[in-house]
């Protein structure tokens, strides 16, 4: 579901900058990332850490896509599952880098270190979003827990780990069977990050497996309807649970299925509120800037209420109402586990 995969034009940019500073310029991300609720619904306080990709991006491309009324990867306004999750537990998740115009990332204080385009280890190449713009800057997985390390140390019992990534090593992986080592070894690598987490003191660590990305818009467009991503989605997961349970932490993190979770969403989309499953995007692609939800805001959906009854904002991201159902689940997997009730 995510990657980031469209250029945008330096000429259309230019139109923007100028929105951006007629309007203030606001992000609408500050930096407060203490517990906000004195009872949270979780039941529990908890801070919130995450890492990982568009799926999980808080805001990091906020004080530029702002300028057109996006900032996530969904159908803006809307939250992503992070920021519901971290709601859940009294918090409130902001992003820890944000891009501006100077072709930088920007401390921001925040714990979102999730970025859009993001792999698991894989540096930042030509095929990222905003490229001609603010060049190759976003950090890999490995690089947002190496960060969060130097600035902070440690983790500690009072924080939710989440961890979601790899979607963009199979979308950048190509076809199967040469694509087998890139997603094999993507996996593993995740496995040994979250290894990292928990040695370095993280007690609650969730991990998301990935989603059946061949059942996206992309790939029903795909020659094959899907068939390569959803055979290398499945071969992620199958190698990232056995990396987990070779190194000793499935007993040590949550794992949380979102490729039986969305397949059963599917099957019974309509039940779930939903009159457009995988068929159409809720973002018009002749509205949306470049057809990427990032840049995506009421003024572009396909209808009124397209980020409720859509389940896809663009080719690969969930809408507003997807994120909610998943945060949702979540927290009855994480109440299972006995956080929260």
């Amino acid at each position: 579901m995510p990657a980031i995969a469209k250029r945008v034009g330096i000429a259309i940019f230019a139109v923007w900058i100028a929105l951006l500073a007629a309007c203030g310029g606001s992000s609408g991300n500050s930096n407060s990332n203490g517990s906000t609720q004195a009872n949270p619904p979780g039941g529990i306080s908890l801070q919130t850490v995450s890492f990982g990709d568009s799926l999980s991006d808080v805001g990091t491309f906020a004080p530029i896509a702002g300028a057109v009324g996006g900032g996530r990867f969904t159908t803006n306004p809307g939250q992503v599952w992070t920021q519901l999750v971290a709601q859940h537990y009294g918090d409130t998740l902001r992003a820890a880098f944000t891009i501006g115009f100077d072709h930088q990332l920007s401390p921001q204080g925040g714990f979102g270190y999730a970025e859009g385009g993001s792999t698991v280890a894989t540096p930042a190449n030509l095929n990222n979003f905003l490229v001609d713009v603010i060049g190759d800057i976003e950090m890999p997985v490995t690089q947002q827990v190496s960060s969060y390390l130097s600035a902070h140390g440690s983790f500690n019992s009072a924080q939710l780990v989440l961890v979601w990534a790899g979607a963009n090593d199979v979308l950048r992986a190509g076809t199967l069977p040469a694509a087998a080592p890139t997603v094999q070894t993507a996996a593993n690598t995740l496995a040994q990050t979250v290894g990292q987490i928990v040695q370095n003191g993280a007690a609650h660590v969730v991990v998301v497996n990935l989603p059946n990305i061949g059942l996206s818009p992309k790939g029903r467009a795909s020659a094959d309807g899907g068939a390569n991503l959803t055979q290398l989605s499945q071969l992620f997961n199958d190698t990232l649970n056995a990396a987990l349970q070779s190194n000793g932490l499935q007993g040590k993190v949550i794992q949380i299925d979102s490729y039986g979770w969305i397949n059963q969403i599917f099957a019974n989309f309509q039940s779930n509120g939903f009159t457009v499953s995988n068929t159409a995007q809720a973002c018009d692609p002749s509205k949306t800037p470049h057809d990427t939800s990032l840049l995506c805001s009421p003024a572009t959906y396909s209808a009124p209420n397209a980020d409720q009854t859509y389940m896809f904002a663009d080719d690969l991201h969930p809408t507003t109402r997807v994120h909610a159902l998943f945060a949702q689940f979540v927290e009855q997997q994480l109440a299972s586990s006995g956080l929260g009730h």
